[in-house]
C-alpha cells in the first residue's frame, strides 16, 4: 500500500471505533490524512478493545516513515559541553532523537494528551511512538490503581520512536509563586528518571525541560535545577551516561548554554 492507503485504512479501522467521527472524509493529500489520523488517534480512549494486527503493523511503517522524512539525529555523535564530556544539549524534536530513551514530561493519569494535535511533548510523543504507547501506559496505571504522583518515574517502550524507551514522569504545577516543594519535585522527577534508565542500563538519555510548558515551572530555575540534579547524580553514582537536555525554544536553549558553558 501507499502511505495515502495505509493512512486511509488507519482512519477507517479508527473511525470504526469512534462511530461518532465516521462521517469525516479522509482528506486527499498525505499531510491532511496524517492531522485526521493524528487527532482520531489522540482522542482514542485505551481498554477498548484491541486493534487488528495489520493495524498496528501499518502504523509503524507510516509513523517511522514520517520520522525519517524528519530527519533522525544520533544522541550518541551528539557533541558535548567543555565542561563535561557526559553531557550535551540539543534543540530539536525529541521524537526524531535515536538514544536510549528520551524523558516525556506527562500528566497525572499518564495516558497521555487527549487534545487533538496539542502542541504539549506528550502528544507529540504519543502521537509518534503510535497507539500502543497509550495502552501500555493504560495497563500500567490499570494495575497501579491510582493517579501518578509527581516526583516518580515509569518505563515504557518507545514503540515507532528511534529512541528504545520512554521515561514519563509528572512534574510540578506552579499555580503561583515557586515553592521549596516546586523545586523539591521537580529534582525528584530528574533523579527518577536517571535512576530508572541506569536500571535499564541506558547509556544515552534526553531530558526534555520539564514543567516549564503548560505546568508553569519558570525556565531558568527550571534548567538550573536539572543541570545540578545530574551534577549530583554522576557525583553520587560516577555513572557514564551521556545526558542530552533536549530543548524546543531558543529560551531554553540560551539558559542551557550559560549553564554549562
Amino acid at each position: 500500500m501507499t502511505k495515502q492507503e495505509q493512512l486511509r485504512f488507519l482512519i477507517a479501522e479508527l473511525q470504526k471505533e469512534m462511530p461518532e467521527y465516521a462521517e469525516e472524509e479522509t482528506p486527499k493529500d498525505e499531510a491532511g490524512a496524517f492531522e485526521l489520523f493524528r487527532a482520531l488517534a489522540n482522542l482514542r480512549m485505551p481498554g477498548a478493545h484491541k486493534l487488528p494486527e495489520e493495524f498496528y503493523a501499518a502504523e509503524a511503517e507510516v509513523l517511522r516513515a514520517i520520522t525519517r522524512e524528519k530527519g533522525v539525529t544520533d544522541g550518541e555523535s551528539l557533541a558535548t559541553v567543555k565542561s563535561d564530556s557526559r553531557l550535551a544539549i540539543w534543540q530539536g524534536d525529541i521524537t526524531t532523537l535515536k538514544v536510549d530513551a528520551i524523558v516525556n514530561a506527562a500528566n497525572s493519569q499518564m495516558l497521555g494528551c487527549f487534545v487533538p494535535h496539542h502542541f504539549c511533548i506528550d502528544n507529540e510523543i504519543h502521537t509518534m511512538a503510535g497507539v500502543e504507547l497509550r495502552e501500555k501506559c493504560f495497563a500500567i496505571m490499570q494495575a497501579q490503581g491510582a493517579e501518578e504522583p509527581a516526583g516518580r518515574a515509569k518505563i515504557t517502550p518507545g514503540y515507532n520512536l528511534p529512541a528504545k524507551y520512554v521515561l514519563h514522569t509528572v512534574g510540578p504545577i506552579v499555580n503561583g509563586p515557586l515553592t521549596k516543594s516546586h523545586r523539591h519535585l521537580l529534582a525528584s522527577c530528574y533523579r527518577a528518571c536517571l535512576s530508572l534508565a541506569a536500571e535499564y542500563e541506558c547509556r544515552t538519555v534526553a531530558l526534555c525541560c520539564i514543567s516549564t510548558g503548560v505546568f508553569l515551572f519558570p525556565n531558568q530555575p527550571a534548567a538550573e535545577i536539572a543541570v545540578e540534579t545530574v551534577r549530583q547524580y554522576y557525583e553520587k553514582t560516577g555513572s557514564q551516561m551521556k545526558v542530552i537536555f533536549n530543548v524546543f525554544k531558543d529560551e531554553d536553549f540560551l539558559i542551557y548554554h550559560r549553564l554549562l558553558s
